[in-house]
């Protein structure tokens, strides 16, 4: 259920890539590994990144709470981890993409993570919580509907 209390850009905000978040970057000591799609959740893959971040927002979700979301800053793209079996409900949207079952997403280790795959909101040590599917693929056509086509990137 979305959480009506917090800042509505906290997730916008989150996409910034600073020289402290560089620094940490090129201090950490942990590295990245694939991981397979499918089983213990599905991903969609959103270009821009600042489209998803955007979308987080308007679902109101608490950025605090453990909903798995990964960044890839070289390539602008956003990862929200969704229920297994559920991600191609988003994979018709321009400029998103579904990563079920025979697909692999390579994530951090440990630490900050790299450019490349960084943890914006890790999983939390309990039960997954993941992103609502259908909610996410809503947002997502309410604001491509706002702006003009691009080719598929994501």
């Amino acid at each position: 259920m979305p959480n009506t209390n917090h800042h509505r850009d906290i997730w916008a905000s989150m996409g910034t890539v600073d020289d402290l978040l560089r620094s940490r970057w090129a201090r950490s000591t942990s590295g990245t590994c694939w991981i397979q799609c499918g089983a213990q959740w599905d991903v969609v893959a959103i270009y821009p990144l600042e489209r998803g971040l955007e979308a987080l927002d308007r679902l109101q979700l608490d950025a605090g709470a453990g909903y798995p979301v990964l960044a890839d800053h070289l390539s602008s793209k956003l990862y929200v981890m969704v229920a297994p079996g559920t991600g191609a409900q988003a994979a018709a949207l321009p400029d998103v993409r579904a990563l079920a079952a025979g697909h692999q997403l390579l994530v951090p280790t440990g630490g900050h993570g790299s450019a490349a795959a960084h943890w914006l909101s890790p999983p939390g040590p309990g039960p997954e919580l993941l992103v609502h599917t259908g909610q996410l693929v809503t947002v997502l056509r309410e604001s491509g509907a706002a702006r003009p086509e691009q080719a598929a990137r994501a």
